[in-house]
């Protein structure tokens, strides 16, 4: 069983940052599994924000890259996005994902960025 458990949402300003992070844990999570962000603003559709794979390589949607920061530490099993510039269209449901034959979603940490 996989559990995934995120921190740092929260309410900023516009320009501000926020760091969020995800704890993976269970018997199932396996260093090379792909991990990735995932947002869904109100009325919207999920997209993926950011994603890194086991080599570290990552990838980011084009309406963040050059702001947001994924990470992972495979020893700590834990995957973080460090988020600056931040603006209201940025202001969405986040969600941590594992992906492992299936995908593993976390509970979702809201964060507000207001003008």
């Amino acid at each position: 069983q996989v559990q995934l458990v995120e921190s740092g949402g929260g309410l900023v300003q516009s320009g501000g940052s926020l760091r969020l992070s995800c704890a993976a844990s269970g018997s199932s999570f396996i260093s090379n599994a792909d991990m990735g962000w995932y947002r869904q603003g109100p009325g919207k559709q999920r997209e993926l924000v950011a994603t890194i794979i086991s080599s570290g390589r990552t990838n980011y949607a084009d309406s963040v890259k050059g702001r947001f920061t994924i990470s992972r530490d495979n020893a700590k099993r834990t995957v973080s996005l460090q988020m600056n510039s931040l603006t209201p269209e940025d202001t969405a449901v986040y969600y941590c994902n594992l992906k492992f034959h299936i995908d593993f979603w976390g509970q979702g940490t809201q964060v507000t960025v207001s003008s």
